[in-house]
């Protein structure tokens, strides 16, 4: 039997925040003011960030309808930094903070790096006999965390873009002849996860997109040529989407700064002589809470709340995963992955999910990405006609500690 362990906790989000890391927040922040465990439910202001500066506040202040539509809210509450823990004396500062104001739960929201920093504190805490149960929520639009099926973002994302791409697709035909191709960039450094969702709004033969691209699969500019040209015989115009990390058949980033959609349409207009147009929908996509999938606002919330109920039974240094269910209809479950796997994997476009010439997204991709995006998430709407999204009070604790001086020095690995 575990014993129990009575501390306060302290909620974190970190990196780019999604349309639905809030309602983590709001499931986590939920569970744990039900835990005799917990005493104090702190949030670091801004990121770790705040935990280096000492930038608390105090969610038990927080009015609960206040929480409770932090669900129906998107991007990041609490502030999101961004900074990860890369020396020696961040480290040092972080545990010492954590001690000071007795916080034995820590519940990192966020992608890789999120994790990487969470494992970084979990270690030095157990090397200083620091007894600390850390517990990491999975967010990114990217869908690139390994030991999950998919992470909580990734669909309202997917069917952001995926909309925008059917709509700016109907918008560029009714303007053919005068323009007879749009390249449209989504995000995706690394990862082609969200490029291929927009497949899903592809119902028929000329329904844009025509062709994908994404990083996984590395592209020559001969090669997009002969797409587009290919696709402007059949068609008579062509509706690209590329993850804005798109590779040259070197690996090489198609630009060095600023995405693939503009020397993509640059090419295209000199290559094959046909006017293009360049959209970058860029953080509406990330945050669009107004067109948000239900499902994952609903695995969102179950991710918050299994995270305080893992951490609670004893577990730590674990990312919460989502488990896809086997059989006809679409369930998901929780389960749990080593924070260190995750720090240190990644989890690429499976080969499958593209059509035999990469450029292209199959049914296999179709079918897994359904599920994610179905349902319309409730709203809030003001007499304006807008959503209406909660601002938090943010009533901050006292600091313990003197100020923090940070001071460059050999990272923690």
């Amino acid at each position: 039997m575990v014993t129990p362990l009575k501390g306060s906790a302290v909620f974190i989000q970190h990196g780019e925040p999604t349309a639905v890391v809030n309602s983590s927040l709001a499931g986590a922040v939920q569970e744990a003011s039900r835990s005799d465990c917990i005493d104090k439910l702190l949030a670091a202001y801004n990121g770790i960030l705040g935990v280096l500066q000492e930038e608390l506040f105090d969610l038990r202040k927080e009015r609960a309808d206040d929480i409770e539509n932090l669900k129906r809210t998107p991007s990041a509450a609490l502030g999101s930094g961004g900074d990860e823990i890369v020396s020696d004396a961040d480290a040092e500062r972080v545990v010492e903070v954590l001690g000071a104001h007795n916080i034995r739960y820590f519940f990192c929201a966020g992608g890789r790096s999120a994790m990487a920093s969470a494992d970084r504190i979990g270690r030095l805490a157990a090397g200083r006999g620091y007894e600390l149960r850390i517990v990491g929520i999975p967010q990114t639009t990217d869908n690139d965390l390994a030991g999950t099926d998919h992470c909580p973002g990734y669909g309202s994302a997917a069917k952001c873009a995926a909309a925008a791409v059917l709509e700016a697709g109907r918008h560029a035909e009714s303007l053919w002849p005068r323009e007879a191709c749009t390249v449209q960039e989504v995000a995706g450094v690394r990862s082609g996860w969200l490029a291929a969702g927009t497949g899903l709004a592809r119902r028929s033969p000329e329904d844009a997109p025509h062709l994908i691209y994404v990083p996984e699969r590395p592209v020559s500019l001969a090669a997009v040529a002969r797409d587009v040209q290919a696709c402007l015989a059949e068609f008579r115009r062509c509706f690209v989407v590329a993850a804005e990390g798109l590779r040259n058949e070197r690996g090489e980033p198609l630009a060095a700064s600023g995405g693939a959609a503009e020397p993509l349409r640059a090419f295209i207009e000199k290559e094959l002589g046909v006017r293009c147009r360049a959209n970058r929908p860029g953080t509406a996509v990330r945050a669009g809470m107004h067109f948000a999938s239900l499902t994952d606002v609903n695995e969102a919330v179950e991710a918050g709340v299994a995270a305080v109920r893992k951490a609670v039974a004893g577990q730590s240094g674990v990312m919460i995963a989502l488990v896809r269910e086997t059989g006809p209809v679409y369930r998901c479950s929780t389960g749990t992955m080593r924070l260190s796997d995750v720090a240190d994997g990644a989890r690429p476009l499976p080969g499958n999910f593209l059509n035999a010439a990469g450029n292209g997204a199959t049914d296999a991709l179709r079918e897994y990405v359904k599920p994610l995006v179905r349902g319309e998430a409730p709203l809030n709407i003001g007499p304006d006609g807008l959503p209406v999204y909660v601002r938090l009070q943010k009533r901050f604790v006292p600091k313990a500690l003197a100020q923090w001086a940070p001071a460059p020095e050999k990272a923690i690995r």
